[in-house]
């Protein structure tokens, strides 16, 4: 089995198309489609469903795109090892990142690791938690940035870089505004703000309120911060968030109550694929936050 064999599975497989994976790497679709073919007789199994309009994974082909990803994700972090024993960082880095962490300033990281690695290309993916981690261990990311809750995926290490308490935010005029700190059953019928159901803060919350065994209603949902604090500042909602979030200019006047009850934390870690797949890329940009620990505090505004 070639690598270029797997490399083009992989290209046919997300891109749903034998034209438009051919262009992507730059051959013609006669050779890829003979290199998909010569692939199929060496695994005994047809890979893909074809139409005239586009192809589709069959169940074998479902099997092997997770480990055709791990095996050149390999393959280049070797070839990236060799090179940065040659005192040459190359490659591409692939980081993906939740909004508005707290715990790690994902841009200020990057901006810094461009300077003193300008050979290697930075790519970022920003989405929620669930996702990312998905995409590390299926080797479509090199590292994310993210709040955990609940154990890692099989294959994917998680290097924790801080964490703080929950709180939630309310319009001043909220009944429950001035309180200080509530205990959740008193936001019983209280209309939430809260983010999609992949990410961190949304899983968290789900996971406090169903331990405490309080119903909760989420009204509204979005993938911003800052679209979530606007919505609480009318008056729609309000919302359980990291209680970094409070100290945004998008928060001004907002009311942040703490919670008496457990509440897990918002836990940010790295995630990392298995060490054998790891690049040297990713060991450089994880010393580079490393030695940025003292200062990694941020003004809590920004962002």
């Amino acid at each position: 089995m070639e690598l270029r064999h797997l490399e083009h599975f992989i290209a046919v497989a997300e891109e749903g198309h034998f034209t438009r994976a051919a262009h992507r790497l730059l051959i013609s679709q006669s050779g890829l489609s003979a290199s998909i073919r010569a692939l199929e007789r060496e695994l005994g199994a047809a890979l893909f469903h074809r139409s005239t309009r586009q192809v589709s994974l069959t169940e074998a082909g479902r099997a092997l795109l997770a480990e055709s990803r791990r095996a050149v994700a390999s393959v280049e972090a070797a070839r990236e090892a060799v090179a940065a024993v040659n005192g040459l960082l190359r490659g591409t880095l692939r980081v993906g990142t939740e909004q508005c962490l707290g715990a790690v300033d994902v841009p200020g990281l990057l901006a810094r690791f461009r300077t003193s690695h300008a050979g290697v290309d930075v790519l970022l993916d920003q989405g929620g938690s669930a996702r990312l981690l998905d995409d590390v261990r299926a080797a479509r990311l090199d590292v994310a940035f993210v709040p955990v809750v609940g154990p890692a995926p099989d294959d994917v290490e998680l290097v924790p870089l801080g964490s703080e308490s929950m709180v939630v935010l309310c319009r001043p005029d909220h009944r429950l505004a001035g309180s200080g700190t509530i205990k959740l059953d008193e936001l019983h019928g209280c209309g939430f703000v809260d983010f999609q159901q992949d990410w961190g803060a949304r899983q968290l919350a789900d996971r406090a309120f169903a331990s405490a065994g309080i119903e909760r209603h989420v009204m509204m949902e979005v993938n911003d911060v800052h679209t979530v604090l606007e919505l609480v500042r009318h008056g729609l909602g309000v919302a359980l968030v990291p209680e970094h979030v409070r100290h945004k200019r998008g928060a001004a006047g907002l009311d942040a109550l703490g919670i008496a009850d457990p509440v897990p934390a918002w836990a940010v870690s790295a995630a990392l694929p298995a060490a054998e797949r790891r690049s040297a890329a990713v060991d450089r940009l994880l010393a580079m936050l490393s030695a940025m620990a003292p200062n990694r505090d941020r003004d809590p505004s920004a962002g």
